[in-house]
């Protein structure tokens, strides 16, 4: 009988959220999904390709407790270049923050660092024509700190040591291209 009532108290807090599963700290866009190609427009328009290079909408949710702030860090693994190629890093997100839209302007208090092409800001995807799939990771960390004291012009790997320093969770998009 104390088994049963047990049971029922169990299934009674879980009906009325007394009893909430942890959440999941998640990463979704209507722009890119995991595994598919990305579109036109998160192409970039230069080095021979011809995208409208603009960011894709973001938008995250379930950041862990002891969250202070975010950060967006834009990869290609697949880059014929030592440590992949650096398409979008930025640092210092507020914790209010927690999406951003197609091609939406950042400001102050979020940075943006430059990337391999030695310019701040979204830079889509162009790989070498022939070099096959290459795989964009879009990946929101969750920081346990307000903001990184950084410069703009710091190294992009740099920038990814010390996210990941401070970083208490992560959710990523793998998108891919190929020309």
């Amino acid at each position: 009988m104390r088994k049963l009532l047990i049971i029922i108290l169990l299934m009674f807090m879980i009906q009325t959220g007394a009893i909430m599963a942890n959440s999941e700290f998640i990463l979704k866009s209507n722009s890119i999904k995991n595994g598919e190609v990305l579109k036109n427009s998160q192409v970039l328009n230069g080095f021979g390709c011809t995208g409208e290079n603009i960011s894709p909408d973001l938008a995250w949710s379930g950041a862990p407790q002891g969250t202070k702030s975010y950060a967006l860090l834009v990869h290609d693994p697949d880059a014929p270049k030592e440590n992949g190629w650096w398409h979008w890093l930025v640092v210092n997100i507020p914790i209010n923050k927690t999406s951003f839209s197609a091609g939406e302007k950042l400001e102050k208090p979020m940075l943006e660092t430059i990337t391999d092409f030695k310019t701040t800001g979204y830079g889509g995807a162009c790989p070498p024509i022939g070099h096959g799939i290459h795989h964009y990771n879009f990946t929101i960390h969750a920081l346990d700190v307000e903001s990184l004291d950084i410069s703009a012009n710091l190294d992009p790997n740099e920038v990814e040591k010390l996210v990941k320093s401070h970083s208490i969770a992560s959710s990523t998009i793998c998108a891919i291209y190929q020309r």
